[in-house]
């Protein structure tokens, strides 16, 4: 079966160049949402915790479930309501609807909208909704906010980061705040703040725009598959789906145990290269693909942006797309 290999020394160097940019391991919050960007809930929460973190972001209760004896702060992205509180559960306010929906005894943190207009509350809000906390004596604890453009070379961040400081200046000095993601943190040269949400940087496949330092970073997943079958094609023979691929002359080629419910996009079909310089022939199927090679075991990537660039996306689409039954295993 394809099989994916999760690499802890890159994880850690990682963490370790993190760690130096926030100044303190303990103000790193990994974020694990959806599946750990597709590379394993459960594995990376391991690992995360052999390394040290205490903090760490999810999308749902339903993740947090599955890591709660791990870590000592979970902030929740997506609230589904009637809470399940834990002592280490912190649920994000994203609407003034929102706050009605929550009692004294939730562990809060108060999302702000600083010009992403998505989730949060808007700064026209922000008054109703510290009277409405103080009247329903809610326990906020930190407010936050999200950049739109922290990794493009424009003004836009500068003009996010003066809005969120201006946010700021609204709320107790008592509370926490923390804004940056990945490319935030990259990006400032005194990193003040709480707390960081680091994703796509900890798993090594953060792109920041030509202009920015190189980051060190090093991709943590390498993604494989195993060969079903062989054989060879003769010319003019067609292979797959609807025939798209002819061959110019005899070709000896193998059938690989990966297809578009893996997550291999269907965008690649008769476009990709793996790292090793295969082609992928014809149409990717429901569970197979096929490439001009016989080895038994062949590496489909093991950089997502390189991947992310053939399919025309982002790295984090390549990775989110991954099978969760896909097996992950850790080495290094």
């Amino acid at each position: 079966m394809s099989y994916i290999e999760l690499n802890k020394s890159a994880f850690f160097n990682n963490l370790d160049i993190i760690a130096k940019k926030c100044k303190e391991r303990d103000k790193i919050a990994l974020v694990l949402k959806d599946n750990a960007y597709g590379h394993g809930l459960l594995e990376v929460a391991s690992m995360a915790k052999e390394y040290g973190i205490t903090k760490v972001v999810v999308r749902s209760v339903e993740e947090a479930e599955c890591i709660k004896e791990l870590f000592e702060y979970i902030l929740i992205l997506r609230p589904t309501f009637p809470l399940r509180n834990e002592k280490n559960y912190v649920f994000t306010i994203n609407s003034i609807e929102d706050l009605e929906k929550f009692s004294p005894e939730a562990r809060l943190e108060l999302k702000v909208d600083s010009g992403m207009h998505r989730n949060g509350i808007a700064r026209d809000e922000i008054e109703q909704a510290q009277e409405i906390i103080k009247i329903k004596n809610l326990q906020v604890e930190a407010v936050f906010t999200h950049y739109r453009s922290a990794d493009t070379m424009s003004a836009e961040w500068f003009w996010q980061v003066s809005n969120f400081k201006n946010i700021i200046k609204t709320f107790s000095s008592e509370l926490r705040f923390h804004s940056c993601n990945s490319a935030a943190l990259f990006r400032v040269s005194d990193f003040n703040e709480d707390m960081v949400r680091v994703g796509i940087s900890a798993y090594g496949c953060l792109q920041m725009d030509r202009g920015f330092n190189e980051t060190g970073l090093q991709p943590v997943l390498s993604l494989y598959a195993q060969r079903i079958s062989s054989r060879d094609l003769e010319k003019g023979e067609r292979l797959g789906y609807n025939a798209t691929f002819e061959a110019k002359e005899l070709m000896h080629i193998g059938n690989y145990d990966i297809g578009y419910a893996d997550g291999l996009k269907r965008s690649l079909s008769n476009a990709y290269q793996t790292p090793d310089g295969y082609e992928l022939l014809g149409r990717v199927s429901m569970d197979n693909s096929s490439y001009n090679t016989s080895e038994d075991t062949l590496l489909i990537f093991d950089d997502a942006n390189e991947m992310a660039a053939f399919a025309d996306t982002i790295a984090y689409e390549v990775l989110t797309s991954l099978s969760p039954y896909l097996k992950r295993t850790i080495i290094g």
